[in-house]
């Protein structure tokens, strides 16, 4: 099994059981070594009393993919600490894209990227810190 095969592989076992991101419409588009990239459409329930996407869910999906992207190595992790900076709406009937990728590991520690964007247009980044925390999605 190649590294790539086996973060797909480790995605479906993850997915299994992530029934908040299955409810929310996300979508698992793509999963490699250090990267992941989810999509979802923002729905009418979604949006707050300014007709946008209430930050939260938008979170969830950067976190989602993050998620993905850093446990693609077959081994467990957790997030550290994450952050992320809103720059423009989304509104009902959006499909947000995320993309996730590694920038950085070192032994247990990680450091990813998530970009949420529109079409061309970029709505949020976010940077999460990963650790590893012992333990395999699947036996290889």
């Amino acid at each position: 099994m190649t590294p790539d095969e086996l973060a797909w592989r480790c995605a479906e076992v993850m997915w299994a059981d992530d029934t908040a991101s299955q409810k929310m419409g996300m979508v698992l588009n793509r999963v490699a070594t250090g990267t992941a990239t989810l999509s979802m459409p923002v729905r009418d329930d979604m949006t707050n009393g300014h007709g946008t996407a209430h930050g939260g869910f938008i979170f969830a999906l950067a976190d989602s993919a993050f998620a993905f992207a850093c446990n693609s190595r077959n081994e467990r992790t957790v997030a550290q600490a994450c952050d992320i900076v809103f720059s423009a709406p989304a509104h009902q009937g959006d499909l947000l894209v995320a993309a996730a990728t590694e920038r950085h590991r070192f032994g247990r520690n990680g450091i990813y990227d998530v970009r949420v964007t529109c079409g061309d247009q970029i709505v949020a980044e976010f940077r999460g810190r990963s650790r590893a925390v012992g333990g395999a999605h699947i036996d290889c």
